[in-house]
């Protein structure tokens, strides 16, 4: 299990002759380090044992480093100081030690005023990330509220004797639950046909918000930000995660359980900027990219965009 980054990972085009204003994330990027003075923070949790566990197809072990060729490349039009921290790798069938490294790992970022950016991996980083917030969080206020938004396909409330893909917002509840919290839970883009009544009544149970796929198209916009707004002004802390699944197969076909309906892009892709400039972002994560079943490497691209619209 390391967290040591490989720099050589941020390679690309370089057009010295443009000029410092021609950079690119591969030239902005560097490796994280304590005593550096607060930024973004990238961490990834490179495991396949979540999705293996939820009967999935393996492949996501290799999401963080093509998340991170896939950024290379991008323009940057920023300011702000961006670090790799690297990756937590999941070895054999050890997630549960895995997302406690990765959750301790997104603790001591936070910590230290670095606005935290998980790299996925299967979904099993959910838990690992809210539960780096939250330790964080409850180390200042006893109860805070944190509101998870969630794109996605799935709810992801399956219950399981063991941590997996597909077990995430379940655990998250139980945390919440131990500790006093609030469970608050937002879903955006779930397919009906891709969970069962009982995922949808455990949705219930737990009050979960959410709105279907077929819900959540441009031509209902201004319905979709009402409820995003909604749920935001009711949480202090937002943690953020998106599930590539959440997107059209056409679009994103490099995960494990590709979406024959899901959600444009251009829609995705503006909420979570309507998210982010409500000023509770703390932290966020890219889940369920898988690079061996990646054509043309269009998922890649499509998570890198999503994670730098996070920052810039």
């Amino acid at each position: 299990m390391t967290v040591t980054p490989d720099m050589q990972v941020w390679s690309g085009r370089t057009d010295a002759a443009e000029g410092q204003s021609a950079l690119r994330w591969h030239q902005w990027v560097q490796p994280y380090a304590s005593e550096q003075a607060p930024g973004v923070t990238l961490l990834g949790l490179a495991s396949d044992e979540g999705v293996k566990r939820n009967q999935g197809r393996t492949g996501a072990r290799q999401g963080p480093s093509a998340l991170r060729k896939a950024l290379a490349n991008l323009a940057w039009h920023g300011s702000t100081p961006v670090y790799d921290a690297g990756d937590v790798a999941c070895d054999g069938a050890a997630l549960e030690t895995a997302q406690q490294h990765y959750a301790a790992k997104m603790s001591e970022m936070l910590g230290r005023g670095h606005l935290a950016l998980g790299l996925g991996g299967g979904h099993e980083i959910a838990l690992a990330s809210f539960t780096g917030l939250a330790d964080h969080l409850r180390s200042q206020e006893s109860k805070p509220r944190i509101g998870i938004l969630n794109f996605d396909a799935h709810f992801d409330l399956r219950f399981a004797e063991q941590s997996s893909s597909g077990t995430p917002f379940l655990q998250i509840a139980d945390y919440c639950q131990a500790a006093g919290m609030d469970f608050e839970y937002c879903c955006l883009g779930i397919s009906q046909h891709n969970n069962t009544q009982s995922l949808f009544d455990q949705a219930e149970k737990l009050n979960v918000r959410f709105l279907l796929d077929r819900q959540m198209q441009s031509w209902n916009l201004p319905g979709i930000e009402a409820f995003l707004q909604a749920f935001l002004s009711t949480v202090d802390h937002l943690y953020m995660t998106v599930c590539l699944d959440v997107l059209p197969a056409s679009q994103a076909p490099g995960v494990s359980a590709p979406s024959a309906h899901g959600v444009d892009l251009t829609v995705v892709e503006h909420l979570v900027r309507l998210a982010r400039a409500s000023g509770k972002l703390r932290l966020a994560d890219i889940a369920e990219l898988n690079p061996s079943l990646d054509q043309d490497a269009r998922t890649a691209r499509i998570a890198a965009r999503l994670l730098a619209s996070m920052v810039i």
